[in-house]
C-alpha cells in the first residue's frame, strides 16, 4: 500500500479540460475516458458533486432489484455503479476499469457537465438520471468533502472557497453552467430531471419517478421498503454506501464524515447574509428564463 500514501499524500492539482477544472488524473486518461464505448442499455446516474450522488445510486440500486436490501449488500457502492472517470491512486481500481469488466446492464456514475461526457451516451441513447441540488447546500457540502478528500487541495478558508464556487474554478465547473447543461439537454435526450430537495421532501413520489423512468413497477411494501432503506440514517450505517471501505489515506473521514449531513438548509450555518444574498442575485440572472428553480429550504 506504499504507492497509494506516497502519491495520496500529493495533492492533485487541477487541470484544465475544454475550459473546466478536472483532477490531473483525469486529463492524463481523457484518450481513455472519452472514448468510453457505452452500450445502450446502460443507465448513466449523472450529478453536480456532492448533490446526492450516492444516495440516487442506490435507490436505483434498490430499485433495480425490486426492494431487495441483500441483493444491494453484494458490494460497495464504489463497484456497483462505476464512476467512469475516477483514476485513483493505485492498487484501487479506476472506474473505467470497473465499467469495462461489469456486464449488461451496466449502471454507470459521472459527474461530468454535459459537453464532456462521451458522446457514445449520446449516440446509444443511454437513459440518464441527473440530480440537481440547491447551490447553498451544494457549495457547504463540496467545501467540507475537499477538506477531507486527500487527492484534492485544501479549499482553504470558508470564504475563500466559495468565492471559487461561484467562480467555477472547483473540480467540474460551475454550479450554475452544470445544472442548466443538463436542464436543456433533458429536452433533447432521455433524461430525467430531479431535485435533491424534492426527494428529502416526499421520496416516495420521486423513487416512484425513477422506477417508471425504468419502466419498473413497484408494490407500496415495497416503494415503501426502499424509502426506509435509502433514509439518510440508514445509507450513513451502511457499510456498503458510508464510504468506509476507501483507505483514510485518501478519504480521512475523521475530518469530515463523507455523509456528514444530508439535509436542506444546513447553508444557514455557513452563509453570511451577504453572501447568501449575492448567491440569490447570480441565480436570478443566470437561471432567471430557464424555468430551473431551486428550493433552498423545505
Amino acid at each position: 500500500m506504499e504507492s497509494l500514501e506516497t502519491k495520496s499524500m500529493k495533492p492533485s492539482s487541477l487541470v484544465e479540460i475544454e475550459g473546466i477544472l478536472m483532477p490531473r488524473e483525469t486529463l492524463e486518461n481523457w484518450n481513455l475516458i472519452s472514448g468510453f464505448q457505452a452500450r445502450p442499455d446502460d443507465l448513466l446516474l449523472c450529478t453536480y458533486p456532492k448533490a446526492g450522488t450516492t444516495w440516487i445510486q442506490e435507490i436505483v440500486d434498490m430499485v433495480q432489484h425490486r426492494g431487495d436490501a441483500q441483493k444491494c449488500a453484494r458490494a460497495p457502492i464504489t463497484e456497483r455503479s462505476p464512476y467512469i472517470e475516477l483514476f485513483p491512486p493505485k492498487p484501487m481500481p479506476s472506474g473505467f476499469e470497473l465499467a469495462m469488466a461489469m456486464p449488461s446492464p451496466r449502471t454507470l456514475k459521472s459527474h461530468f457537465p454535459v459537453q464532456l461526457l462521451p458522446t457514445s451516451f449520446w449516440e446509444q441513447k443511454c437513459k440518464i438520471i441527473y440530480v440537481a441540488r440547491n447551490p447553498k447546500d451544494c457549495a457547504v457540502s463540496f467545501f467540507y468533502f475537499q477538506r477531507m478528500l486527500k487527492t484534492f487541495d485544501d479549499p482553504g478558508k470558508w470564504e475563500d472557497f466559495l468565492e471559487n464556487f461561484i467562480a467555477g474554478k472547483v473540480p467540474y465547473g460551475s454550479w450554475l453552467d452544470h445544472v442548466r447543461g443538463w436542464w436543456e439537454a433533458k429536452d433533447h435526450h432521455s433524461i430525467l430531471y430531479l431535485f435533491y430537495e424534492d426527494i428529502k421532501e416526499n421520496p416516495a413520489k420521486e423513487i416512484q419517478k425513477v422506477a417508471q423512468f425504468l419502466n419498473i413497477e413497484l408494490s407500496e411494501s415495497i416503494l415503501d421498503q426502499i424509502v426506509q432503506h435509502t433514509t439518510f440514517e440508514s445509507m450513513k450505517g451502511n457499510p456498503m454506501t458510508n464510504y468506509t471501505n476507501i483507505p483514510s489515506v485518501i478519504m480521512d473521514q475523521n475530518v469530515s464524515p463523507f455523509m456528514r449531513k444530508g439535509t436542506v438548509g444546513d447553508w444557514k450555518d455557513h452563509f453570511t447574509v451577504a453572501q447568501s444574498e449575492r448567491l440569490d442575485e447570480i441565480c436570478t440572472q443566470e437561471l432567471g428564463n430557464t424555468g430551473l428553480k431551486f428550493r433552498t429550504e423545505l
